[in-house]
Formats: structure tokens, C-alpha cells, sequence
């Protein structure tokens, strides 16, 4: 793999004519430390945000060693990648085969899922095994997330108590979990879906080993700065205390996009000018699906050796497909003499850029370097001091 000191270096050095991702390992070690150090329970990366190997052997060195995978080829990724670490299936509906591959291949032994159906799977896939942990999902509100996750999944309030009496019966540990939406802006949302949880607890009187309170930390875009992640952890640790479970119930959490979305970018060149519209080569089918078809704004900087004083305008990008669609509204924000063959870092890619990539009209084909600078946006600095980690071994909450 090449390696460069900067994105500035790798456009001026390479001069490519396809797209380059970057990758700062030391971005994403650094947001794994943040987590395994500051957040007051356990944190699983959720694979799917970037299912990198490089990657999650990154994470895994800077102490994270358990893992959300959502599907057979996420589980079979991360043990052939890491056969020590601890695997959870945490898509709530799963092929029955995937259960038992999961389960008598790869040891996975915790498994997700919101109905009755789903219990009984498990169940039967496993062959009545007794050392089940399995984790119910409530159904909770997005309104406080960019990205919506209320409507597939999620078990409804007034369905939970049969769901969590039969799920506790057939469990060795008994866990509740969810799912706030992706980009979630509050911490609030955490706590308000903590509250399902107390509910959910109570009306089934059954004692909950784990809660879950899933993925939806947040990342720095260009107008979606979120508070700091420790008052989401704070506000999750202070709901969780108040929690009617016993004294050696577990917290988890499934960050993705926090601990990725830093580790990567793109580089990508300027092939021609119209107006404000700038078509590079990279686009809806690349690592903008989501700048395309969610409207996501990413931070974007011109590479250029010189210094420039030109204002800064407001632009949109096309693609390099023939399709109307490969189209990215934007607003980007570049300085007005931009011009074909200039070089632009797109930032914030390490997160569903590199697992949206599609091979569509031929235009797939990218170099990989290491880069050694900073993130375009962090939510992480290298002179955090840790916090101390605050214990899971609280007395009997009510």
C-alpha cells in the first residue's frame, strides 16, 4: 500500500486519473480508545458502516474485541479476520442457516430479534441450546436522528411483555436492546429510549442481563456539528443507573459511523466546469451514495500546491456514470477559480462510502494510500485525557 504524509502529497506526487481513497489508521485507533475508555459499558463496532479487515483489526488493537455483524458473510468476515473476537448477530431477522453456521461454526452465541418467530428460530437452529444470549429490540423513536431506523425493525411496547417472558425462558442472559436512528443530534434520544426500556422491564417483570442501546452516535459533517460524545455517554450512564435491573447487568453500545467515518476520504479530480456544476470521478455509485441519494453534506477541500485567496462558492458535483442520478447537490464549498484537473479531498468517507461502492458503468477501479495528517472534522483529539472508566457493577436500581 502506498503511504504519503498528506492528501496534498498524494494528489501532487500520484497526479491519478482514477479516484484515491486515503486511510488514517491512527483516526480510527484514536475514536476506539475514545470509546473503550469513556463509554461506561461495552461498545461493539457495528461492521457494517465499514467492513474493512484493515480496519477492524485497527479497532481491535485500540481495544475493541466485540463486534455487531448483521449478516453470514459479516460473521464469517470478522472471525476469518479475528478468530478471538466476540461476535453478536444483531440482525433481528436472520436465515435459519445463518443461525446455525453462526452458532456451531463460529461460536456466536448472542443473537438479536423482535418477534416470536425469530425466538423460535433461534431456537431451533441452535438445537434448544442453553447458553443463548439473546437480545429483544424495542421499537424507539428517530426524531432525533438524520437518519430514520423506526420502521423495519423493533418489537411494539405492547408486544414486548410475551416476546421478553419467552425469550427469557430460552436465554442463558436476557438482553433488551435498540436502535435511535443514525446521526442522532441529542443525547436525549438515548434517554428517551431508555424510558421504552424501563417500561418494557417492568410490565414483563423479568430480569434483563444486557441493554443494548444500539449504534446512532454521531459524526462532524458541515452543518450537523453534534455536542460532545461524552454528554451522550453521561446521559446514557445516568439512565441506565436508574434502570429497575440487578446489580451485574451489562451496557452495550453499537457505534459504527463514530468510530469510521474519520478513518477515511477521497480524492478525487476535477474533469470538467459548467457553471457551478463540477463533474469529478467519483460519485452515487462510488463512495457518495449517500451525497447523492440522502443529501448528505461532506467536507471538501481543494488540493493545490499554491496558496489561494479566491472566495468561496457554493458547488455541486456530477459523477462519472452516464446516469442523470449520479448527481450531488451539495452545497460544497470550494474556492470560486476551481477548475478541471484540480484535485478535491471529499472528508468523513470512512463510513459507508467504501461499503456503498459499486463497480456501475465501469468505473470502480481506485488506489488505496495511508496518509498520515488529520481528518478533515474530529470529534477526538489526541490530548484526551481518558476519563475514569465508570464501573457496570451498580446495586439494584429501581
Amino acid at each position: 500500500m502506498y503511504k504519503h504524509h498528506s492528501a496534498l502529497g498524494v494528489a501532487l506526487s500520484l497526479k491519478p486519473a482514477a479516484p484515491v481513497t486515503l486511510i488514517r489508521p491512527q483516526a480510527a485507533a484514536r475514536a476506539a480508545r475514545f470509546f473503550s475508555q469513556r463509554f461506561p459499558g461495552r461498545s461493539l463496532y457495528a461492521v457494517k458502516a465499514n467492513p474493512s479487515p484493515e480496519l477492524i483489526r485497527t479497532l481491535w488493537a485500540a481495544g475493541i474485541t466485540h463486534f455487531d455483524v448483521a449478516s453470514i458473510a459479516e460473521v464469517r468476515l470478522v472471525a476469518r479476520t479475528l478468530p478471538q473476537a466476540k461476535l453478536c448477530f444483531m440482525h433481528p431477522v436472520k436465515a435459519e442457516e445463518a443461525i446455525r453456521e453462526a452458532y456451531f461454526q463460529h461460536g456466536v452465541r448472542t443473537f438479536s430479534l423482535d418477534s416470536m418467530e425469530e425466538l423460535e428460530k433461534i431456537v431451533h437452529a441452535t438445537r434448544g441450546a442453553e447458553d443463548l444470549e439473546l437480545c429483544v429490540r424495542l421499537r424507539v423513536s428517530s426524531e432525533h436522528s438524520k437518519l430514520s431506523l423506526a420502521a423495519k425493525f423493533g418489537c411494539e411496547l405492547a408486544d414486548a411483555r410475551e416476546l421478553l417472558q419467552a425469550a427469557r425462558q430460552a436465554a442463558d442472559a436476557l438482553g433488551i436492546c435498540f436502535h435511535v436512528g443514525s446521526q442522532a443530534m441529542a443525547p436525549h434520544a438515548y434517554t428517551q429510549a431508555i424510558e421504552r426500556v424501563r417500561a418494557a422491564i417492568v410490565d414483563a417483570s423479568v430480569t434483563v442481563d444486557i441493554v443494548d442501546v444500539g449504534g446512532g452516535f454521531p459524526s462532524s459533517y458541515p452543518g450537523m456539528e453534534p455536542p460532545p460524545l461524552e454528554h451522550y455517554f453521561q446521559a446514557i450512564h445516568r439512565a441506565f443507573e436508574s434502570l429497575p435491573i440487578s446489580y451485574s447487568a451489562e451496557l452495550w453500545c453499537e457505534p459504527g459511523r463514530a468510530l469510521c467515518a474519520e478513518y477515511s476520504s477521497l480524492v478525487v479530480r476535477v474533469e470538467r466546469r459548467r457553471g457551478n456544476e463540477l463533474y469529478i470521478n467519483d460519485g452515487a455509485y462510488g463512495a457518495l451514495f449517500d451525497a447523492a441519494h440522502l443529501d448528505w453534506r461532506f467536507p471538501v477541500q481543494l488540493l493545490r500546491a499554491e496558496a489561494n485567496e479566491a472566495d468561496i462558492e457554493a458547488f455541486s458535483f456530477y459523477g462519472p456514470t452516464c446516469d442523470d442520478m449520479d448527481h450531488m447537490a451539495g452545497p460544497f464549498m470550494l474556492p470560486a477559480d476551481i477548475r478541471a484537473g484540480d484535485y478535491i479531498e471529499i472528508g468523513m468517507l470512512g463510513a459507508y462510502g467504501a461499503a456503498m461502492r459499486t463497480d456501475f458503468n465501469g468505473f470502480g477501479a481506485e488506489t488505496v494510500c495511508e496518509v498520515a495528517d488529520e481528518p478533515m472534522a474530529s470529534l477526538y483529539r489526541e490530548d484526551d485525557v481518558p476519563a475514569p472508566r465508570v464501573s457496570n457493577v451498580v446495586q439494584l436500581r429501581g
